[in-house]
């Protein structure tokens, strides 16, 4: 393999206007894809396999034109200190606003009435009005969201508090300034690494440009294959640190191979060779843990997964083909003023850096170091012993959207469980439905139960459940195994609150199955790369060590509250249910990266005759420097998405920003280097029968050694 991404570097450096053209030619076509593209007119969110989905099938069916998928929406009302929401003035209010929904949009299905739907609380203090529309919330127009707002805004002003909850309102999530403030710190932070500003504007130029080719595809293809509102969010969150990383690593070993005498297309193709075969290797990992998310088998993690997929396959093949042809057009001043102008001081870059100082330290106390560092993320990962899951609701929304309010003044006047009713879809008749009604009454931890209503036919019927506690408690998932337990198989129970309990069942009951594929399938490709059993083992065990201490500051901020006023955490609740696995499949790639540039140079010094020990030295003293800017870039780019409005682009953010700080800077600086002098010659051992059945894919460069034998043979027989 080096040899080919040496010849292609090569071919690269030496084409770089035409190389430079097509990768441009690309974004334009892909720009022009996006803006022409019809705009994506679903975001449907599936389940197979589970209850819930069953039951919304069941409706679908039996329920035509019901939309039982559609978005709802609230509009809540409170009447002022002494005063009733029965008295005529707010009556009037509300029955203005219920006229003003019906006629403000035909994608409504129902709007009920809060005097004839018993939609007032006991008090007289709050009252609601429903809509339910035949479309979901992506599927909304404008025209519909905006005609919602007015009719609330309208009753507003007449001395009445009016808040509008529910889905219909759920938009893109807001993008903030901190995702232009991450990019702004890697450049800084590339600025200071090369000492060069050309240096540090190539893997920000190539970046930008593999996700400008990445998201602009995906929404070209949006419509047509019905992607999620946040799948571009992590494509692009994804790919620019990817982006920026792979091109960081390239560009540093191509300044290292001039520094060596080699002339800049030799360089470029060196880089390539070497620094490129392990951008490829770390870049598959990172795909392997993406497209794997697929074994979970909920389509919209699926194609969230294969997206970014995408996005990291274009950061490689710009690392590989893009970088070498720009470094061609940049000629010299990728290096520093004094490297440049041959006054930089050859003693002081002979001198020890602080990778090789770090290095040796670890290397005299490598027990110490390793103890500090398991015990440390250990302590960080108690919290998650505690994680409670689901899926954020308005409860966890800032007091500040009207979301948050709503639900507020919902659970004060109805009770919480109101937030989250749930319905139960009978498949039966109306003595079969009549049944459900009484089975249900007598069960704990609910508040009411409505009346069911048929379909035309007679033969299915649905039913409304409110629960006495908040959706994302664990009464009310105790409440909905209740329903499900007490009666038969044609009762099935569905709404947001079961959707969300089944989804976080499946996430569980997918998390050991997809580890085991990605770990499984990472530790096999690593292998073959290191050729070694011990090193992609502690690859792996550092991951999960890593990820579970993430998963435990995750847990610490935004379920326990700790630090979470720095973050914007107003509210706490439950994890969102796909954080695990999704933090265990993109951490394990990105962690990947560290392991395969920082272990792979001291693989190179080892097969080339050092010792263990100066072995670690050696990739310290290379590559150190490197891995640091990485890290620094990758958590720059990841906390920019904390000040996102979404609690859900936040709540990933924060999670894959603590990961990689302690995937970096204490698994892959710290416990890596303490177990490889600990395990000194063993580490790089490999039972012959599986050396001679591996394939060798030669990321340490033999080759090009060979290339050069050759080359200088091939001289002499010239002269």
């Amino acid at each position: 393999m080096a040899t080919f991404l040496y010849k292609l570097g090569r071919t690269a450096f030496r084409r770089r206007r035409l190389v430079a053209l097509l990768w441009v030619a690309l974004l334009a076509l892909a720009g022009v894809g996006a803006a022409t593209a019809p705009a994506a007119t679903s975001s449907s969110f599936s389940i197979p396999g589970t209850e819930a989905q069953r039951a919304f099938d069941l409706l679908e069916e039996r329920f035509p034109g019901a939309g039982a998928d559609g978005a709802t929406a609230r509009v809540v009302f409170k009447a002022p200190d002494g005063g009733k929401m029965t008295d005529a003035a707010p009556k009037a209010v509300v029955e203005e606003t219920v006229a003003a929904l019906k006629s403000g949009s035909d994608q409504i299905v129902s709007v009920t009435d809060p005097y004839t739907a018993q939609a007032v609380s006991q008090d007289g203090s709050t009252a609601y009005v429903s809509v339910a529309y035949k479309v979901n919330a992506m599927e909304l127009t404008d025209e519909t969201r905006e005609a919602l707002k007015q009719a609330g805004h309208g009753a507003q002003g007449k001395g009445l508090t009016v808040e509008l909850g529910g889905d219909a309102l759920q938009t893109m999530p807001e993008t903030g300034a901190g995702e232009i403030v991450g990019v702004v710190i890697a450049g800084i932070v590339l600025v200071l690494t090369f000492g060069s500003l050309v240096a540090a504007g190539l893997p920000l130029l190539t970046a930008i440009i593999g996700v400008g080719i990445g998201v602009s595809t995906i929404t070209a293809l949006a419509s047509v294959l019905d992607l999620g509102s946040t799948t571009s969010t992590l494509a692009m969150m994804i790919g620019l640190a990817v982006g920026i990383d792979y091109a960081l690593f390239i560009v540093s070993r191509y300044r290292a191979e001039l520094a060596d005498g080699r002339s800049k297309e030799e360089a470029a193709g060196r880089a390539t060779g070497t620094a490129g075969s392990a951008v490829v290797f770390a870049g598959l990992t990172v795909v392997i843990a993406l497209v794997g998310l697929a074994v979970v088998n909920i389509p919209m993690l699926t194609k969230m997964g294969f997206a970014a997929a995408g996005t990291v396959v274009i950061a490689v093949l710009i690392a590989l083909t893009l970088i070498p042809a720009l470094l061609g057009f940049a000629g010299d001043k990728v290096l520093g003023r004094k490297q440049r102008k041959g006054t930089a001081d050859p003693e002081k870059a002979a001198r020890p850096n602080a990778g090789t100082r770090w290095a040796r330290f670890v290397i005299r106390r490598p027990l110490f170091v390793l103890l500090a560092g398991v015990i440390g993320l250990g302590a960080i990962a108690i919290p998650a012993a505690s994680l409670e899951m689901g899926l954020p609701d308005d409860g966890v929304k800032p007091v500040s959207a009207t979301e948050r309010r709503a639900y507020d003044l919902l659970s004060d006047g109805f009770g919480p469980g109101f937030n989250g009713p749930l319905l139960v879809v009978v498949d039966g008749d109306k003595a079969a439905a009549d049944k459900t009604v009484d089975t249900v009454k007598g069960l704990d931890g609910i508040a009411a139960v409505t009346p069911a209503t048929p379909n035309k036919a007679g033969d299915a019927a649905m039913i409304t459940v409110i629960p006495k506690d908040r959706p994302s408690s664990g009464a009310t998932e105790t409440l909905v195994h209740d329903i499900r337990d007490a009666t038969g198989d044609d009762v099935l129970v569905t709404g947001a609150t079961a959707m969300n309990i089944d989804f976080s069942q499946k996430m569980n009951d997918a998390l050991v199955p997809y580890l085991a594929l990605v770990v499984g399938l990472a530790f096999l490709l690593l292998t073959v790369v290191f050729r070694s059993i011990l090193v992609p083992l502690k690859a792996a065990l550092g991951f999960l060590l890593s990820v579970v201490a993430a998963l435990g500051a995750v847990v610490a901020v935004f379920q326990w509250g700790w630090l979470g006023s720095l973050f914007g955490v107003e509210q706490t609740g439950p994890i969102m249910s796909m954080m695990p696995i999704f933090m265990v499949g993109v951490v394990f790639g990105l962690a990947m990266d560290y392991e395969v540039f920082l272990v792979t140079r001291m693989r190179e010094a080892y097969v080339h005759g050092e010792r263990p020990g100066e072995a670690i030295v050696t990739g310290f003293r290379h590559s150190a420097r490197v891995v640091t800017a990485a890290a620094v870039i990758m958590i720059a780019v990841f906390s920019g998405f904390i000040g996102m409005t979404d609690q859900m682009i936040k709540m990933i953010g924060f999670g894959l920003a603590v990961a990689v700080l302690f995937d970096a800077f204490v698994v892959r600086m710290a416990i890596v280097p303490a177990v490889l002098a600990l395990l000194g010659h063993k580490a790089w051992w490999l039972p012959k029968w599986l050396d001679r059945a591996l394939p060798n894919v030669d990321v340490e460069g033999e080759s090009l050694a060979a290339h050069d034998a050759g080359t200088a043979v091939k001289d002499l027989v010239k002269a």
